[in-house]
Parts: C-alpha cells; sequence; structure tokens
C-alpha cells in the first residue's frame, strides 16, 4: 500500500548558515554601524538569541533572520516569534525558539484535518511524524495539497513517499 510521512524537521546547518549570512548583512548595513546587535545560535535547544538596542532594531533583524532563513529554504514559520522580548540592562533580548518536530496537540490537529476531509488514507501518529497510508497514490496526493493549503503555522515536510 502506497504510504508517505508528514514531519515538521528544520535542517541545523541550513539554519546555521541563515543566520551565518543574517549576521554578515547586519555587520554590511549602515543603519547599524556602531551599534550592539548580536545573533546567537544554541544548537542544543534549538532557540535563537537576539540582543539589540531597541525594538526598531529588533524588528529589523527579525525581518532579516527570516528572509536570509527563506532564501536558504528554510519556511519562515520554522521561528516562533510570539514571545515578548524582555529589557537587560541597556539592551533588549529575544529568545526565538525554532519550531522542530510535530507535538501531539498538533498531530492530533492534522490527523482531524485528514479525517474530516474524507479521504480515503489512514493516518496514524508515529512520535513526532504522522504516516499516512492509502490505497491510490492519487489520495495521498490529495492529502499533501490539504495539509500545504490549510493554515496549519509550523513548516512540513512530506517524506518516505512509498508506493
Amino acid at each position: 500500500m502506497p504510504s508517505f510521512d508528514i514531519s515538521s524537521k528544520v535542517d541545523l546547518q541550513t539554519l546555521d548558515n541563515a543566520i551565518n549570512i543574517a549576521k554578515k548583512e547586519i555587520d554590511n548595513r549602515y543603519d547599524f554601524k556602531g551599534s550592539h546587535v548580536s545573533i546567537e545560535l544554541n544548537k542544543k535547544d534549538m532557540i535563537v538569541n537576539v540582543e539589540v538596542e531597541s525594538d526598531m532594531q529588533l524588528k529589523q533583524v527579525e525581518d532579516i533572520l527570516i528572509t536570509k532563513s527563506m532564501r536558504q529554504g528554510l519556511e519562515a514559520n520554522c521561528f516562533d516569534l510570539s514571545k515578548e522580548p524582555g529589557a537587560s540592562g541597556k539592551y533588549i533580548k529575544k529568545a526565538i525558539p525554532v519550531k522542530n518536530g510535530i507535538d501531539r496537540e498538533m498531530a492530533k490537529k492534522i490527523v482531524k484535518l485528514i479525517k474530516d476531509n474524507g479521504s480515503k488514507v489512514q493516518p496514524a501518529i508515529m512520535d513526532d511524524i504522522i504516516r499516512v497510508t492509502g490505497k491510490k497514490i492519487d489520495d495521498l496526493q490529495e492529502v499533501i495539497q490539504l495539509c500545504r493549503s490549510s493554515n496549519l503555522d509550523i513548516p512540513l515536510q512530506f517524506v518516505n513517499m512509498k508506493s
């Protein structure tokens, strides 16, 4: 029976490259000359730590980070920008978690979405991936299009397609 897996993984090397490119961009920009800007990737916890002098610079750094990540092939919604920045002395710090893996709540939401669509497929949650099996490849491709068109707010990859 044909099957495929739905996963949400961020390649660490690609993320590291995107952050390094963003650092170079910030170093070369005129509006950041002489100001304190720091971007660091905590590879263990998958958190991007940003430290700047003002709110305006924080927004610009977030924009640069997302733009450079998208050019490297990462999706923009892999960064959780919902957390509020905190003040530390004269600097503003923000920890931006990187979404990696599908948590239980999101997996249940995706399975419900697939089942409510009425496709003749069987979704199954396996740790941090969802395996979808069906009798026809066309049904599986329909599920892929459904997942891409719905706004799930996490980056999804469709891997391990077997026929």
